[in-house]
């Protein structure tokens, strides 16, 4: 059997939280599962527009307002450098549609990751001069640890306005405003929101300051739907505040308040807007908005965010689908390959290559001389993942330039209890030398060092980590109980979604159960159709395991209509041929 622990263990009423109480006599589960993720009172479920923090404790957002509201007036001319992931994508799109809508002269700019890498660096800054000729410079996502480009900047007389969320220990670049919930000295009670979060605020504020003052503005909460998007894709944690940010812009994209680009890119996935949940944010836009970024440039799926013709939002999405196949691909050969050098360490008689180093027991550190930058993040977080520690994957940032001192790109994911930005920085301290430039949060990060640099970089992040306690690498598996007969329905599924906005940091109701195997089918070698029933069902259930374990589930020994397996899941509705049916995605399971 699995060995689950409950994430709220109560079975009577009198055990539920007070306020939660009346929902318990209507369903026990539904109780359980938010009590299980700390709320105590359903206000905290709220996600009215009314109840979103207010701006002015956002340090640098009145400075950056006035800023922004002169340079509409007097027609400067303003260039927005944004950042190539899903969260710098949307949070530049926003800046552009709603600076543009108030008769402000915008441009924009986002870094090849490939060529100049992330941030407001000199050289973004130079070419952004020689490209546009800018009198201010507004970053998105970016720029709080950009001091050198800032320089530049000033040095050439522009205005200079940060906007960004990521993590700082160190005093801010001297920037003519800063806003960032995350710098040292705000006090906005919220330090997860993401860029284009911080974007939404700033914007919302120029709003009214030029609404009271009668000048041309626009209704930014127009564009609630790029908020939810970026939000998610940028694994945002989903407290209140953020909640309100996506339930608002999932109700926008099922009324078809929203841009056509996310119409479009809906249509290539075979979703209708009508149904969309917080989820395929993640699963669904992100991962085609990221691919613009991560394979070609950015520029199109930013694009694919502010064109208002539909033809041209369908040929964009088209292309940004096609992109996404293609880092599926790519993904897939490292994921083997890293596989791979992981067994070959697993065994002592065999030999790595030098370029192949990882410390295996708290950590995962991998490096290959032909691997592709742009999705050396989605490979660590698969290895993070899978192993249950930190895993840090490098590649090359010119696949050209492999020489010793030559710049190395890693991306790191990390595990609840070892914050993977703090860690580096410890390297950093320790070891000065080892890193040029690294950023990020908890659970993410990402930094640059000298290809000559690695194995010492491994033993260094190793000697950080061994204080950590044992306990942090076992990994807990959470459950919110097993479901009765009756929740097994395509209404108690919509009763779960309906309920709150899940995510990162308001986990969605995952449940376990034992259940026998009517019969399974393995697709694509990787994943698992099973076909289950379960005690007073009176129907089959169907359940799709992606990136099965299959040493768990041990497929040949299986006797259908016999066996039992103990799963992990959650409850999905599946469209499929017009009809929708209940469907269980599992996430652990083990053949009893």
């Amino acid at each position: 059997m699995l060995t689950v622990t409950p994430r709220f263990s109560a079975t009577k009423i009198d055990e539920i939280p007070r306020d939660l109480q009346p929902l318990a006599q209507t369903s026990m589960t539904l109780a359980r599962v938010l009590a299980g993720r700390g709320v105590q009172d359903v206000a905290n479920l709220d996600t009215s527009f009314n109840k979103m923090l207010p701006a002015n404790s956002l340090t640098g957002i009145n400075k950056a307002v006035a800023l922004l509201d002169k340079a509409i007036d007097t027609q400067q001319k303003i260039l927005i450098v944004g950042d190539f992931d899903c969260d710098g994508a949307t949070s530049t799109a926003l800046m552009v549609r709603v600076l543009r809508e108030m008769g402000a002269q915008v441009e924009f700019l986002v870094p090849d990751r490939f060529k100049y890498g992330y941030g407001l660096t000199p050289e973004i800054v130079a070419l952004g001069i020689e490209t546009y000729d800018p009198d201010v410079i507004v970053t998105v996502d970016n720029g709080i640890s950009s001091h050198a480009g800032v320089e530049l900047a000033k040095a050439k007389g522009l205005t200079v306005i940060i906007t960004d969320h990521h993590l700082t220990t160190q005093a801010t670049p001297n920037a003519d405003a800063v806003v960032n919930p995350n710098q040292l000295g705000c006090d906005f009670a919220s330090k997860s929101l993401v860029g284009v979060g911080v974007a939404f605020y700033v914007l919302g504020n120029l709003a009214k300051v030029r609404r009271q003052a009668n000048k041309s503005t626009t209704q930014v909460s127009r564009y609630i739907d790029l908020v939810a998007l970026g939000t998610v894709a940028d694994v945002g944690v989903l407290d209140q505040n953020n909640r309100i940010l996506v339930h608002q812009g999932i109700q926008a994209i099922k009324q078809g308040r929203c841009c056509v680009g996310i119409l479009a890119l809906l249509e290539q996935a075979s979703r209708q807007a009508a149904d969309i949940t917080a989820q395929d944010f993640g699963f669904i836009l992100g991962p085609r908005i990221n691919a613009a970024g991560r394979m070609d440039s950015m520029r199109i799926g930013i694009d694919c965010l502010l064109t208002d013709d539909w033809g041209e939002a369908q040929r964009l999405a088209h292309q940004l689908d096609k992109l996404n196949q293609e880092r599926r691909q790519v993904e897939q050969g490292m994921r083997q390959q890293a596989d791979s050098v992981l067994t070959t360490l697993d065994n002592p008689s065999e030999q790595s290559a030098i370029n192949q180093v990882t410390q295996r027991k708290r950590s995962i550190i991998l490096y290959q001389d032909e691997w592709h930058q742009g999705v050396i993040g989605i490979v660590a977080g698969r290895l993070k993942e899978s192993y249950h520690v930190p895993a840090i994957v490098f590649a090359p940032a010119d696949t050209a330039l492999i020489e010793d001192d030559d710049p190395i790109k890693g991306s790191a994911r990390s595990i609840e209890g070892i914050h993977i930005r703090d860690a580096i920085e410890s390297v950093a301290q320790t070891y000065p030398e080892l890193i040029s430039h690294f950023g990020g949060h908890a659970m993410a990060a990402g930094l640059t060092i000298k290809r000559k640099n690695f194995e010492p970089f491994c033993k260094a992040f190793d000697e950080v980590i061994a204080g950590v306690a044992d306990e942090v690498f076992a990994e807990t598996l959470y459950s919110d109980g097993e479901l009765t007969a009756g929740e097994f329905t395509v209404d108690f599924v919509d009763s779960l979604q309906t309920l709150a906005i899940w995510g990162h940091g308001f986990v969605p109701p995952i449940f376990d159960g034992m259940f026998v195997v009517q019969d399974y089918r393995v697709l694509k070698e990787r994943h698992l159709k099973l076909w289950l029933s379960y005690p007073d069902v009176p129907f089959t259930i169907e359940a799709i395991w992606f990136n099965a374990d299959f040493d768990a589930i041990a497929l040949p020994a299986i006797n259908r209509s016999v066996s039992k397996v103990h799963l992990l899941y959650e409850l999905e509705k599946n469209l499929f041929n017009g009809q929708t049916k209940l469907q269980l995605r599992v996430k652990k399971g083990v053949l009893l």
